[in-house]
């Protein structure tokens, strides 16, 4: 506990106060020091009063001062050096850490399991081509760093005007090869590199104009309070009067989900809506035995308890998730429903989603979609979680409600949404052709001229990726199928006949520049021109692209998650750092790479909100009634062990080879800046670069087993 130094203002004649002591617990074990506290003849100054002595009396009184300030002196002293153990303690944690990284050796070229694709294995020189290129400049960087370097230390100048060389007397070797190479990179390597610098400028200020934009269209939507108004009235429940119950079929589709599927299957389980307007269909994809097993046992105990609910398993697994959907579609009661509703393993909708969902399609035969927001129980868990909570609040509060209201057409989410059946096969049903079947069917549903409403005070229940693995497939999934798309669909769109504006909205906005040109610019900009220019400083990449405009769009995006302001500037640079990701995941769908067509099942963790969990233990008390089959208990309490087991293991992380590259080249470019006194360019690399670094050595985020 800090000392009070309420005492410099003592008045009266109060005791003097008991010995201070101050303990200071740390990694160094430090001892406990005991400091005096002042005495009674250090609090009270001396008066006229005190008699002749009175030189005397000021010399002890400045003596006792000195004795005051040196105390005091030595508290914060001793403060500091606890602050800088700690630091030294963070540091060596860090060091640890990173060698624990090294000395595992495991990369992201390591084979990943959970991957599902039904393409032959990936050429492994096609899929390290961006890597090598990386390597290409990191290496290139570290040589001319080395030439700047000596050029530096002979007190030249760093611009081909400045060079002064005596052409007259014979040069040095390293004098005639900086001299060419200045001349070289004045003549031939600046002009193109200023040409891509200024075409990625006004990309980027096209997509910052486009954000500032949505970011317009969702303040007028607050300032006017608009919002989607239900035509043919709420349904009322309670009396079963005059309301409107259409027959309903909702999916959850899963696959291995041993984590989630009760929590999502019991949510469901619950929703309000009478039991004969409603089928809920369990679409297993599993090839687990054992998570087959439990799946089917919890169906069974729903039945018990009155839900109309069946179990489905494919025995022929293919097409992902559209090929699971498209299977149960394909059922013969399915013509009996008149709208579905899909909800991924991980999703918890609250009771009243249908109440709150389906009265939008009454009395509106051309609304063909009604999808509700995400909201996520584990948002505040790490920095990592934090980060994506930023990034999906924007696209859901600005993005997906701005599209919706002005637009009638937006991305489907794949989840927590309605779809009318009639839409869905007017459209062609669902499609194998990508690994985004959400999108695509959005989009063929779009141009059918089918009409979409999303709903932003909807919410439902989900996780967020907790480890950098899986946040990494689950981005290079979302980023390579819409090119892939774009590929597929784009005649099909010029051959619609929905309006221009539809579709020059469809093409340049929704496809290429949210889509390509954003990781594009992204990545060429941030972390290939800027480290460049280092290097070829006649061509020039100005203070306000690297750090104003940035910023601007950094707190625009942040605007929809307030709480989150704090994370501003980790935000921006761990958004920069995504960028190879995702420019990778794009250039693999655009060219059809066969990293492309990989689907990764995104690891979730179980976790609910307390209310939820307080629910499902009511749930299970109620399931424990009825029997199980024959071996299951045993086999839940050997699974237990097992995870008991598991969870003892050492979990471990791996290296990312293109993120430790980059942070490499950064740093290196960094060094340069220094040399040449340009301060925001140099803290920006050197942020980037450390952030580069602290996500290659997978720093960020949960341990994966």
């Amino acid at each position: 506990m800090a000392p009070s130094f309420d005492w410099w203002a003592a008045k009266g004649t109060a005791a003097p106060p008991a010995a201070v002591v101050v303990k200071m617990e740390n990694p160094n074990n430090w001892s406990m020091v005991e400091l005096e506290g002042p005495t009674a003849d250090d609090l009270f100054p001396l008066t006229a009063a005190d008699g002749a002595g009175g030189d005397t009396n000021k010399t002890a009184r400045r003596n006792k001062n000195a004795k005051q300030l040196t105390w005091v002196l030595l508290l914060k002293a001793h403060r500091a050096a606890g602050c800088l153990s700690s630091l030294a303690a963070a540091f060596m944690t860090l060091a640890a850490a990173v060698r624990r990284r090294v000395a595992a050796g495991k990369t992201d070229n390591d084979n990943d399991t959970g991957v599902i694709t039904n393409r032959p294995p990936e050429d492994l020189t096609v899929k390290s081509r961006i890597y090598s290129a990386i390597k290409v400049f990191l290496w290139v960087s570290l040589v001319l760093l080395g030439f700047e370097m000596a050029a530096y230390y002979k007190g030249w100048h760093f611009t081909a005007a400045n060079l002064q060389f005596e052409y007259k007397s014979v040069l040095g070797l390293f004098d005639l090869l900086y001299s060419k190479w200045v001349l070289i990179r004045v003549g031939y390597l600046a002009p193109p590199l200023q040409f891509l610098t200024n075409a990625c400028i006004v990309l980027f200020l096209v997509q910052s104009l486009d954000r500032l934009v949505l970011c317009l269209g969702c303040l007028w939507i607050k300032l006017k309070k608009i919002k989607p108004v239900l035509k043919g009235g709420a349904a009322d429940l309670e009396s079963g009067e005059g309301g409107y119950f259409p027959m309903v079929l909702v999916q959850i589709p899963m696959c291995n989900e041993k984590e989630v599927y009760q929590q999502s299957i019991a949510a469901v389980c619950n929703l309000d809506w009478p039991k004969s307007k409603l089928l809920i269909q369990v679409l297993d994809d599993s090839d687990d035995p054992v998570t087959q097993l439990l799946i089917k046992e919890e169906v069974h105990k729903w039945q018990q308890e009155g839900a109309n609910i069946i179990y489905r398993h494919r025995i022929i697994r293919e097409g992902y998730k559209a090929g699971n959907l498209k299977s149960a579609m394909n059922c013969s009661y399915v013509k009996d429903y008149e709208f579905v509703t899909i909800f991924d393993a991980d999703f918890q909708p609250a009771p009243d989603f249908l109440q709150r969902t389906v009265p939008h399609f009454k009395d509106n035969e051309e609304l063909g979609l009604v999808q509700a927001r995400w909201s996520f129980v584990n948002k505040d868990e790490n920095l990592l979680t934090r980060l994506q909570n930023v990034n999906l609040a924007f696209h859901f509060e600005v993005e997906q409600q701005v599209n919706g209201v002005f637009l009638n057409f937006f991305g489907f989410n794949g989840t927590a949404g309605v779809w009318r059946i009639k839409a869905l096969e007017e459209s062609g049903g669902w499609l194998e052709r990508t690994t985004v079947e959400d999108m695509d069917i959005a989009v063929r549903a779009h141009l059918h001229g089918w009409k979409f409403i999303f709903l932003n005070d909807v919410e439902c229940q989900c996780e967020l990726p907790e480890s950098y693995e899986a946040y990494r497939k689950q981005q290079h999934r979302w980023h390579s199928g819409p090119m892939q798309l774009f590929r597929l669909c784009l005649p099909a769109v010029i051959r619609s006949k929905i309006s221009i504006w539809k579709k020059a909205n469809m093409i340049f906005l929704f496809f290429l520049l949210r889509k390509l040109i954003l990781p594009f610019y992204s990545f060429t900009l941030f972390c290939i021109i800027l480290p460049m220019t280092m290097f070829i400083p006649e061509a020039q990449l100005p203070a306000w692209v690297v750090c104003y405009v940035p910023a601007a769009m950094s707190f625009l995006n942040i605007l929809p998650a307030p709480k989150s302001f704090p994370f501003i500037v980790p935000y921006l640079l761990f958004e920069n750092t995504m960028s190879v990701t995702k420019f990778n995941a794009m250039i693999s769908g655009l060219f059809q790479l066969g990293s492309a067509y990989e689907w990764v099942v995104t690891k979730k963790s179980g976790r609910s909100s307390e209310g939820d969990l307080t629910t499902l233990v009511d749930r299970e008390k109620k399931h424990h009634r009825g029997g199980s089959e024959p071996g299951l208990d045993e086999m839940k309490e050997e699974i237990e062990q097992q995870e008991r087991r598991d969870s003892k293991k050492k979990k471990h992380n791996r290296m990312y080879t293109k993120e430790l590259a980059l942070a490499f080249l950064l740093l290196t470019a960094s060094a340069r800046s220094l040399l040449s006194a340009q301060g925001i360019h140099f803290y920006f690399l050197l942020f980037q670069g450390i952030s580069f670094l602290l996500v290659g050595l997978d720093l960020i985020g949960e341990q994966i087993e």
